[in-house]
């Protein structure tokens, strides 16, 4: 199936992202579509960095696991280094732990090497999508207990919700679906008109 490219302000790629189809201990759906697609992929880090100003930024952090994709590309794009923010148990060198609840409700440790930068330090944190902010609660815990600064928030989207709204509120919080938008709308209720058409086929390199 040929993919629709249409005005870049559209964000096209939305359309190609799949839905979930193993049940709800899972996400309901997966953007990973996109960084398969070249076009797509860069057409979204591309959206996503002309929202940023690099000289307010020292490091990029991606959170365990997928936002290690977006993190490591904006951070190219950027010119900055890359922060990966992992689970607990993964790095073999002296470090920080947070807890944190992610989405399905499980409780689980986040760690960051230590130290990690030093003090002062601006961190961007990265992470595929941000729906109860739990896992982004525990990466905002590490940078702090650091000394470090939350420079923003970076996703593809943030959903709409109490505990995310306070982020907004704090943060420069940057998406590529766009708040007041039918995309966001539709993430909010954890279902894309898209999924109706939706063939993964539409996503494979050309």
């Amino acid at each position: 199936m040929a993919l629709d490219k249409g005005p870049r302000e559209d964000r096209w790629y939305f359309g190609i992202m799949a839905p979930n189809t193993k049940g709800d201990k899972f996400a309901w759906l997966d953007p990973t579509s996109i960084y398969i697609n070249g076009k797509a992929y860069h057409d979204l880090l591309d959206d996503l960095c002309a929202d940023l100003d690099p000289d307010e930024i020292d490091v990029v952090a991606g959170l365990d696991a997928m936002g290690f994709v977006l993190a490591a590309g904006i951070a190219a794009r950027i010119g900055k280094g890359f922060l990966p923010i992992r689970k607990a148990g993964k790095l073999c060198v002296d470090t920080d732990s947070s807890s944190m609840t992610n989405y399905s409700g499980k409780t689980q440790d986040m760690e960051m090497r230590l130290p990690a930068f030093r003090s002062g330090t601006r961190v961007l944190l990265v992470d595929q999508w941000v729906e109860t902010g739990g896992t982004m609660h525990g990466a905002i815990q590490l940078v702090e207990q650091q000394q470090g600064v939350v420079a923003g928030m970076v996703a593809v989207v943030i959903e709409e919700n109490e505990a995310t709204a306070e982020y907004r509120e704090k943060y420069k919080c940057v998406t590529a679906i766009q708040p007041g938008t039918k995309w966001q709308e539709e993430a909010n209720n954890h279902f894309l008109e898209s999924f109706r058409a939706y063939d993964p086929s539409m996503a494979f390199p050309t």
